[in-house]
């Protein structure tokens, strides 16, 4: 079967989305969504920087790509900032019966987490248009569900789950919303978004939320930690220009608590050079990047996940893997019954686009 996509957004993620969705074989692009000016109009192979034309141009007009009647749209804009739009588009499309997979609104990654304000709109707008709608990515997203999941699997006598990234993030070049939110080239006075109360456990608590429910496990509460480390000396990354004397390096933890102890923890490192906190975990040598769950129990397990491209290095390997997670999750998401799902109650869902 071939499904029919829209593509919206051709950002960060979006454009590594687009490119994929242009070259798989079992999916037609008949629609791209745009925002800015400077996009519409133009050919979706010209935005995702490939040869040739698809015929499809980028188009506001959310009327006439929702009377498209796609399959699916890929909905990949930064919805955290505007997340009452956010809603709102993915509610149209949902209650016009088309179903949506969104790298965007992290927090409905486990449903039942997610606040009702949020989540009652879209769970209408499934049972309005009988569509259904996943939210996914790889971290927040595949790190955090599908490699413990997997892990869990050869477990038993479980102390702990941690969940950790490792990134250099330096040529990862999204000042305005990563480099803002992180606080990076900032002093110490700047009050980073991600270290304000609740916003951590907003984002990456669902995470923690769904494998405490898969487990069973009630937790007492989510604890957030928040760290910086600041360099010494002006340097210049693809990211950004990182002044003296300001945040070049993040650390930081979300914790399940319960039984008196961190039970299930997601923890982030992320820096701009790798020689900055060599106290904070390190990547290991010969990697920029990785995702790794380690599972303390009887027996110990560790999966370790590293991303790299052909085309770039482990930082472009990580986006087209977290455009990937949607895309390969397409034909399953299509299939499903209604409603808002998670990693939980979908299988698993790998590419079946083999090279010959």
């Amino acid at each position: 079967m071939i499904y029919r996509v829209v593509q919206w957004g051709s950002g960060n993620i979006g454009r590594h989305s687009l490119r994929h969705l242009i070259q798989h074989p079992d999916y037609e692009l008949v629609g791209l969504h745009a925002h800015s000016p400077e996009k519409i109009g133009r050919d979706a192979a010209e935005i995702a920087g490939l040869p040739g034309a698809t015929g499809i141009v980028a188009s506001s007009d959310i009327d006439s790509l929702l009377a498209l009647e796609p399959d699916c749209v890929l909905y990949m804009v930064n919805g955290e900032i505007r997340p009452n739009e956010s809603v709102a588009e993915m509610a149209r499309a949902l209650g016009a019966g088309i179903n949506v997979l969104s790298t965007a609104m992290v927090f409905l990654i486990h449903p039942p987490a997610a606040d009702a304000a949020i989540r009652e709109p879209l769970a209408s707008a499934c049972e309005q248009g009988q569509s259904t709608l996943f939210v996914n990515g790889i971290d927040p997203g595949f790190s955090g569900d599908v490699l413990p999941l997997a892990a869990l699997q050869v477990a038993d006598q479980i102390d702990s789950i941690l969940v950790q990234e490792i990134f250099n993030y330096s040529t990862y070049e999204d000042p305005g919303l990563t480099g803002v939110a992180f606080g990076f080239g900032q002093p110490a006075s700047y009050a980073a978004p991600l270290g304000l109360p609740g916003i951590l456990a907003g984002g990456w608590g669902p995470m923690v939320r769904m494998l405490a429910d898969r487990l069973g496990v009630e937790l007492d509460e989510i604890r957030e930690s928040f760290e910086r480390e600041y360099t010494d000396e002006a340097f210049d990354t693809p990211m950004m220009h990182v002044p003296k004397d300001t945040c070049a390096a993040v650390h930081f933890r979300v914790e399940g608590m319960a039984y008196g102890r961190p039970v299930i923890v997601t923890e982030h490192v992320n820096r701009l050079r790798d020689d900055i906190a060599p106290h904070w975990p390190m990547a290991p040598e010969g990697r920029q990047g990785i995702h790794r769950c380690t599972i303390t129990g009887n027996p110990n397990v560790e999966l370790q996940a590293s991303m790299s491209s052909p085309h770039g290095d482990h930082v472009m390997g990580g986006v087209q893997a977290g455009a990937l997670r949607m895309l390969n999750a397409i034909p399953e998401v299509c299939k499903h019954e209604p409603g808002l799902v998670s990693t939980l109650d979908l299988p698993y869902t790998p590419s079946t686009n083999i090279n010959r």
